[in-house]
């Protein structure tokens, strides 16, 4: 395989994990995760494969919102450790091969920090810290993100005797990314902890954070343009990866680069293809997730998408259509309760699924298969299911099932030792991370087929999420096909393969001789 040297591109075929210090692993018993717990489990990480952790909010909070609710930006929250076992931390992960990023969560502050606390008084240097408004916009009332907690994104706040902008709740005041002094903080911050050893962050509701006053920061892009370039002047590898929930013309802005080489977000993550895969698993039919492979467009050079099954969020739904959402809440969430904001879940996979393990297996098979970086929230490699007796997004955030895990290290059928080999898999496939993807038309609705070239190599993946046999014909092959999920091959003959696959059935193939 001839690739490039692609050192400082080490994202591309990374495998990221998401976790919650708070909810991972408690060293002390006192009823919250840290980060001596985290130390403690870095070689359940080391086993599965992870290449990258990406920590949720570990700051001090009031914790009104999960920890994005941030009161001061340079320090770790005492419940969790200290400053010096997030040091320990970021060692241990990087003698185990890990990177490790953190969620930037600057579009907005708790507003118990002492930034908006002095900023109430209009004569302070920090009132312009923040969004403020003499009359509540007559728009105020308009796109609001939680409507069962608020109904207006502007509050009056007495002391100021002014309207403060909140794109969340009315405790998260947004801060004014045009003030050029909020600027340089920002920067500051990541300086910080880059310096602590962070590899680069993952960028909170973006799209939010570049709403400034038009007058003061006339092109936002040119922000997210500085942002990347601070970083990379820092440390040449580290990454930002995007929270943009956009229909893709206009998330690709957010990469940057009219070039062709990006220049803002390396990765965004594909809240389109995600929707779509579960539609298409919802209709037991490939052709949603054929469709959006087929229109997804490429990134610039040094950009890539990042692909997952479920966030620490809601798993929303808000870019189909209201028939097809519904489609969607009818197959794995019929109950209201199951349902959040009209727009999502508040569902795990295993759940939704019903406890099928093979229908599990063949959705992570998909993950790992499509193009675009994998990232795991934690527990799905054990098959974590939600709890529904708590509020909102909290039902998908309990605390990591490490008794589970301990039950599935050593079973070869387990949906852990499945991950395990899905993600060795693809580490050894970089036709998956690298390659041009071609999306393969075949006479059954059910089955995804799909193809990764670069270099001469090629990787075959095909999934049939129908729960019946089906049996699909791929041409254009010059080689027998080698089985890299089981052992075995499926022989070429006149330049066609066929493949048989069962209920939920998923096969990777490498062309032989490759």
């Amino acid at each position: 395989m001839k690739l490039t040297s692609t050192a400082d591109l080490w994202w591309k075929n990374a495998v990221v994990y998401c976790l919650d210090v708070e909810t991972f692993h408690d060293s002390d018993g006192d009823g919250y995760g840290d980060f001596r717990g985290l130390i403690q489990k870095i070689d359940h990480l080391h086993r599965l494969g992870v290449t990258c952790l990406w920590l949720m909010p570990f700051f001090p909070t009031p914790d009104r919102d999960d920890g994005y609710d941030i009161t001061d930006f340079y320090n770790v929250d005492p419940r969790l450790g200290t400053l010096g076992d997030f040091v320990e931390f970021v060692r241990t992960a990087r003698d185990r091969g890990m990177r490790v990023i953190a969620d930037l969560v600057v579009n907005h502050t708790s507003d118990q920090h002492p930034w908006f606390q002095e900023a109430r008084d209009p004569d302070s240097p920090r009132h312009d810290w923040y969004v403020w408004a003499e009359e509540k916009p007559p728009d105020a009332d308009q796109g609001v993100v939680f409507p069962d907690k608020e109904k207006s994104l502007w509050t009056y706040d007495r002391k100021a005797g002014k309207y403060y902008l909140h794109r969340f709740y009315r405790h998260q005041p947004d801060l004014n990314v045009a003030n050029p002094a909020v600027r340089d903080e920002i920067a500051r911050v990541m300086g910080f902890w880059m310096e602590l050893g962070l590899s680069g962050f993952r960028v909170d509701a973006v799209p939010f954070l570049l709403e400034a006053p038009v007058e003061a920061l006339p092109d936002p892009h040119d922000y997210l343009a500085d942002l990347r370039a601070f970083l990379s002047r820092r440390n040449g590898e580290a990454v930002l990866l995007g929270e943009v929930n956009l229909p893709y013309t206009e998330a690709m802005r957010f990469f940057g680069g009219a070039d062709g080489v990006g220049d803002e977000l390396h990765m965004c993550f594909d809240f389109i293809g995600m929707q779509q895969m579960y539609l298409s698993l919802a209709r037991q039919e490939a052709s949603p997730l054929t469709h959006v492979l087929k229109e997804r467009p490429q990134p610039p050079r040094d950009c890539h998408w990042a692909t997952f099954v479920r966030n620490h969020d809601e798993l929303t739904l808000d870019k189909l259509t209201e028939p097809e959402r519904q489609e969607v809440f009818a197959a794995f969430g019929p109950d209201k309760d199951m349902q959040l904001y009209g727009r999502g879940l508040r569902r795990r996979l295993p759940s939704m699924l019903g406890g099928d393990i093979e229908r599990v297996k063949m959705v992570y098979s998909l993950l790992f298969s499509l193009p675009g970086t994998p990232v795991l929230f934690y527990g799905e490699e054990v098959g974590m299911t939600e709890d529904l007796s708590l509020e909102g997004r909290e039902a998908v955030r309990t605390p990591m099932w490490w008794d589970a895990a301990a039950e599935q290290r050593r079973d070869p059928d387990s949906l852990l030792s499945w991950v395990r080999l899905l993600v060795e898999r693809y580490r050894e496939c970089p036709e998956l991370a690298w390659g041009t993807v071609r999306v393969i038309d075949t006479a059954e609705p059910s089955v995804l087929a799909h193809r990764c070239d670069v270099d001469g190599g090629t990787v075959l993946a095909v999934h049939n999420l129908g729960d019946h046999d089906a049996v699909v014909e791929v041409g254009d092959l010059d080689g027998d096909l080698t089985d890299l999920l089981v052992d075995g091959t499926v022989p070429v003959k006149k330049g066609k393969a066929r493949i048989e696959l069962g209920p939920y059935g998923c096969r990777w193939f490498r062309r032989g001789g490759d």
